[in-house]
């Protein structure tokens, strides 16, 4: 057992406070993990990532994932739910993107994360 957790003295009264000042809201926490939930999904990812590159249509997201166009259809209505992606209409063609620089942000430092 670590004999320098034995020097931490601490009452309940004072963790809660300190921990209750720097928390979010409940509600704040639990869209934090709902939209965490979405990156536990590999095709999701991939997605994601195929965006990172250049805006796609469903048949060219299908292609670079190796996934069914219903399949990456379905995972892309998970995907604007979430705000992660957007789409615009080019005639027939509806073309997709990241919603933001925040979604690049999130998967570079996820990936760094792992990497390290």
């Amino acid at each position: 057992m670590d004999e320098t957790r034995n020097d931490i003295h601490c009452t309940a009264e004072e963790n809660e406070a300190s921990l209750s000042e720097g928390m979010p809201e409940e509600e704040l926490l639990f869209d934090l993990a709902d939209l965490f939930k979405v990156f536990a999904d590999t095709t999701r990812v991939k997605i994601l990532y195929a965006l990172m590159e250049k805006d796609l249509c469903v048949a060219h997201i299908s292609q670079a994932v190796g996934a069914s166009q219903s399949a990456v259809s379905h995972q892309l209505r998970v995907l604007k739910q979430a705000h992660l992606v957007r789409f615009s209409r080019d005639g027939k063609n509806v073309i997709y993107s990241l919603a933001d620089d925040h979604v690049f942000t999130i998967l570079s430092q996820g990936m760094n994360h792992i990497c390290e």
